[in-house]
């Protein structure tokens, strides 16, 4: 394993972490969490991340159980949640958004189901236009005053909202954000390359990007058709199914075709080469992994070596092929 800066922070991060979202409480139970994160952990991962709204709230009960299982120690692991959808079903006001009541109940919340003093990382799980920015920076900053989190940032945030969060921040004399939780993978470039390039050398933000493999569908597993048994082909999840796959004017299966001809050439497998590209990006501070089960886990691992073997007239190619 490797380990990056997260950000400007003094943070040090497994380059390849793992993530719960769509799998634990759902169709990963305890049982299958403890492998997950054992696997995870005997290769070098530091970092588990969480969100309250994961599973509604399961997901995190079972990440808990099965760090607390393992004994893993406290000062050797990272984890983190998220704030903004809540935990129920149907939240009432106060059991949503971005208010200081709610991060403040959420974090309570998370630290008692992640069975935890303390989290690492915390974000907020989109912008919430209902609160002011002021509000949420200062509740973030408190809470790390009072060490429940160590370091607060953002998810899917536009620039100019992670920019008024730091001038908050540097106004007030308040902890600005350390940390942005965006997608970022071959199909979805723009944001992490265009949009936040001025953040990184400005405010030293760090990234800890999500969907490397586009809810997999650069894995090649959707080139001819969605199996059953896949999450997509899932009851319920077509809205899902045509945001991932797309119209038939966007070509995205063909760009994935095209991704999955240039793996078959170099003799690898298509998921940990997407994974690899992800980590080419040195404003990349780590990359969340998700599985249901270990040996997809440890394919996707993989990435570290071919980051390493390949250049960038690979990384160039794999752009071209799928722009």
């Amino acid at each position: 394993m490797r380990y990056r800066r997260l950000g400007r922070s003094g943070l040090k991060l497994s380059a390849l972490s793992f993530g719960a979202w769509v799998t634990f409480g759902t169709r990963v139970g305890r049982g299958g969490a403890r492998e997950l994160v054992a696997a995870a952990w005997d290769h070098g991962i530091n970092f588990f991340d969480n969100a309250e709204v994961y599973a509604h709230g399961e997901a995190e009960r079972v990440m808990g159980d099965a760090i607390a299982d393992l004994r893993l120690p406290r000062d050797g692991f990272c984890v983190s949640s998220k704030v903004r959808f809540g935990s129920v079903r149907d939240p009432r006001p106060t059991q949503a958004g971005l208010s200081r009541k709610h991060v403040r109940d959420a974090c309570d919340d998370a630290l008692r189901r992640l069975r935890v003093d303390y989290l690492d990382l915390y974000f907020c799980h989109r912008p919430d236009p209902d609160t002011p920015i002021e509000e949420t920076v200062s509740a973030m900053d408190d809470l790390i005053r009072q060490g429940k989190v160590l370091y607060w940032g953002t998810s899917e945030w536009s620039p100019a909202e992670i920019r008024e969060a730091f001038r908050v921040a540097q106004a007030h004399h308040l902890h600005a954000p350390t940390m942005e939780q965006p997608q970022y993978n071959l199909l979805h470039r723009d944001r992490v390359e265009l949009a936040y390039a001025p953040l990184y050398a400005e405010f030293g933000l760090g990234t800890t990007i999500w969907s490397p493999l586009a809810s997999g569908l650069l894995t090649g597993k959707y080139n001819d058709g969605v199996p059953g048994d896949s999450r997509l082909g899932q009851p319920g999840d077509e809205a899902l199914r045509r945001s991932v796959i797309g119209g038939p004017g966007e070509g995205r299966l063909d760009k994935v075709r095209r991704f999955c001809a240039i793996a078959e050439e170099l003799g690898v497998a298509p998921a940990p080469l997407a994974i690899a590209w992800c980590l080419s990006n040195p404003h990349v501070s780590t990359v969340l992994l998700g599985a249901s089960r270990p040996q997809q886990l440890l394919q996707n691992l993989d990435a570290l070596a071919l980051s390493e073997r390949f250049d960038d007239s690979v990384w160039r190619r794999l752009e071209a092929a799928t722009s």
